[in-house]
């Protein structure tokens, strides 16, 4: 009762202001809470309210669903969560999915991975980078039953220096699931980008070994961010072996027979497990 509490206090005051609950209602909403970041992995358990808002109201995220995703081509994975959303990511519009999804992901190192030109019918087109040069993209987004974030990183810029900000780490809460998307990666993370990003259960790793990172650094990223379930993208020139051969004993490697797998909370693999998805 006391979580509720502020919010009927809020209605009372607008009420006595001359403000209507139709009136609230159409103010901004709290933003869903991370379950994936660390910060929220120290949090009690607790049912955050917040009034009603179109597309930034509390996901209906049950943790009993599965999730499927299908390797596309190149960096670009289809997300279809239990409530119905779709999610493209770094979609160029060449490995298109079989429906138009709710959802699209851009970055922009290479345009491989992203289109200024998408289909209108996509509800939400989410660019990785900020159209202020230098800034951080910033994306907390609700969209169904799924919270849509990122983590900014740097990039290698066409002069050869560097540009800030110019990549973004998709995370997509779903399900109880914290599935994150690397994108054209070009550095390795420092320990703030790893405590935004938090827990990743599944994760979407380059491997082309070079292009974006090393197949060695790259391992450190998937070693450090200790996610269940690994799935390979982004393989241009080397063969997978060569990523594969970074890691031991301590994970499981399998070839998929196809280019779709399901994953819930429940089937994740207790043995990290890299999972080679058909087409890569």
């Amino acid at each position: 009762m006391m979580l509720r509490f502020p919010i009927f206090a809020a209605i009372s005051l607008l009420a006595l202001a001359g403000w209507s609950v139709a009136d609230a209602q159409q103010m901004p909403s709290r933003p869903q809470v991370s379950q994936c970041q660390a910060i929220a992995q120290s949090l009690p358990k607790a049912a955050f309210a917040s009034f009603s808002g179109s597309d930034q109201t509390l996901a209906n995220n049950p943790v009993d669903g599965d999730v499927k995703i299908t390797f596309l081509g190149h960096a670009t994975f289809f997300i279809e969560t239990p409530g119905g959303v779709s999610i493209a990511t770094d979609f160029s519009g060449v490995f298109l999915p079989p429906y138009t999804p709710t959802v699209v992901t851009m970055n922009k190192a290479h345009p491989s991975h992203y289109t200024l030109t998408p289909d209108p019918a996509i509800k939400y087109v989410l660019h990785g980078w900020s159209d202020t040069p230098g800034e951080p993209a910033k994306i907390h987004l609700t969209v169904g039953d799924a919270l849509i974030r990122n983590v900014a990183s740097d990039i290698r810029s066409w002069s050869g220096g560097v540009e800030a900000n110019g990549n973004s780490i998709f995370i997509f809460e779903v399900a109880g699931l914290c599935i994150g998307h690397l994108g054209h990666l070009h550095f390795e993370l420092n320990d703030k980008q790893y405590a935004e990003i938090g827990r990743l259960d599944v994760v979407m790793v380059p491997v082309d070994g070079g292009l974006t990172m090393g197949a060695d650094s790259m391992s450190r990223v998937v070693k450090r961010l200790r996610s269940s379930l690994i799935l390979p993208m982004h393989r241009w020139g080397p063969p997978i072996q060569q990523f594969l051969a970074m890691f031991g004993p301590d994970f499981d490697v399998a070839y998929a027979p196809t280019a779709s797998t399901t994953v819930s909370l429940k089937t994740l693999p207790r043995k990290p497990l890299i999972y080679v998805l058909k087409g890569l």
